[in-house]
This record gives C-alpha cells, sequence and structure tokens, in this order.
C-alpha cells in the first residue's frame, strides 16, 4: 500500500475522532451528573472507532491514535518510517478537526478559556483533582486496557469481520470510566488538537501525550509476552 494513502487514511481517521466524538462531548455536555450526555460522548468515541475501522482500516490498519502505533511499532506490525508517518498525520488530522469544530461551534473564533467554568473547551482532557501523578496512573491504566484489547482481537485473522466492533466497544469502555477523571485521552493526538485552541490547556497536554504512549507501549510488551508463553 502506497504509503501516502496510509498516511492520508490516519489523517481522516483522526479528523473524524476528534469532530464526531470531542464535538459530541462540545454539544450533548459531558460529565456524571448529565448521564445521558456522558453515556454519549464514552459511544461517540467508540462509533468513530466502528465506522473507520470498517472504512479505512483495510488502508492503514485504522490506528488513528499514536499509542496504537507505538504498540504496533513494539510488536513489529509497523516500520520506524511508517510510525513517523503515522503519529506525524494523526496529529495533523486531530488539529484539523478541532479547527473545524471550533469554527462550527464558535464562528467568532474567540479562543476558548480553560479556566472558565462555563463554555466550550472543545472536548480538551484535565488534570484529575489537579494531581499530575494520579492522572498519569489513571491514563496508563485506561490506555493499557484499551491497546491491550487492540492486540488481542487483531492477533488472529479470523477476528477481522468483529475486530472493528471490539476495538469500539473497548473504547467506549474506556470513556465510560475515565471521563469523570481526566475526560478520558488514551490517545496523543486526539488530546493536542482541542489544546491547542483552548487558553490554558497546552499547559498539561504534557499529560495526556506521555501517559498513553506508555500505556500503549507497556501493553505491547505484556502481550508480546503473554503470547510467547502462549506458543
Amino acid at each position: 500500500m502506497n504509503s501516502f494513502k496510509k498516511y492520508l487514511a490516519e489523517f481522516i481517521g483522526t479528523f473524524v475522532l476528534v469532530f464526531f466524538a470531542c464535538g459530541t462531548a462540545v454539544v450533548v455536555g459531558c460529565n456524571a451528573q448529565a448521564g445521558t450526555g456522558y453515556l454519549l460522548t464514552a459511544l461517540a468515541f467508540g462509533l468513530v472507532i466502528v465506522a473507520m475501522a470498517y472504512s479505512v482500516g483495510n488502508v492503514s490498519g485504522c490506528h488513528i491514535n499514536p499509542a496504537v502505533s507505538i504498540a504496533m511499532l513494539i510488536s513489529k506490525k509497523l516500520s520506524g518510517k511508517d510510525f513517523i508517518g503515522y503519529v506525524v498525520a494523526q496529529f495533523l488530522g486531530a488539529t484539523a478537526g478541532a479547527g473545524v469544530l471550533m469554527l462550527v461551534t464558535d464562528p467568532k473564533w474567540e479562543v476558548v478559556d480553560f479556566a472558565a467554568d462555563a463554555g466550550n473547551k472543545l472536548g480538551t482532557n484535565a488534570l484529575y483533582m489537579d494531581n499530575v501523578a494520579l492522572s498519569l496512573l489513571i491514563e496508563v491504566i485506561l490506555t493499557f486496557v484499551f491497546v491491550f484489547a487492540i492486540l488481542g482481537v487483531t492477533s488472529k485473522i479470523e477476528n477481522g469481520a468483529v475486530a472493528g466492533i471490539v476495538i469500539g466497544l473497548s473504547l467506549t469502555l474506556v470513556h465510560i470510566l475515565g471521563i469523570s477523571f481526566t475526560g478520558t485521552s488514551v490517545n496523543p493526538a486526539r488530546s493536542f488538537g482541542p489544546a491547542l485552541f483552548v487558553s490554558g490547556a497546552l499547559s498539561d497536554v504534557w499529560v495526556f501525550i506521555v501517559a498513553p504512549l506508555v500505556g500503549g507501549a507497556l501493553a505491547a510488551i505484556v502481550y508480546k509476552f503473554l503470547a510467547s508463553e502462549k506458543k
């Protein structure tokens, strides 16, 4: 498969993820008290993965997440060159998705104040109780579970027909728990894009870049160990 086409597929997939899933959080509201909006947002993230898995999955594998790409790199299912290309495409797609989302939800293009109690925050992530360590731990665990599920379901060719559904439901699962803590990142690109357009959000975005990458890498290492033992 032509590398440009794979990178374009990753760009499109990550664009759709941010625009539709983060957009759902913006439109319906997203907090533990507002149960409907909370669940709709979790479902939106999962459904985007299902839609993209069956549309661009046959082109790029539908990573649309640097944490997934680093796991595939460690698992030797992705080359170093493609890893870089995928990650760049994912960050660009997330940025474009957040930009268009801001355009349609805030036509004046006013920079959103992250510290404000009200307003459109474009689905940005935030530290849990202003605690960096706890936020890192939560995101590492959430990402580990999500990527671990991906590695498991994609390990057998016969799972191909249902892989997209399983991965989408896994992302929904980690969002159902994680939204009330950090907003659930598990995806560095998804966190970085919206943060660019929200004043004050970039200061802590490193947490949502580092933790998912660590979680994804750990999932790959652990799954590789378990698979080798099975053999």
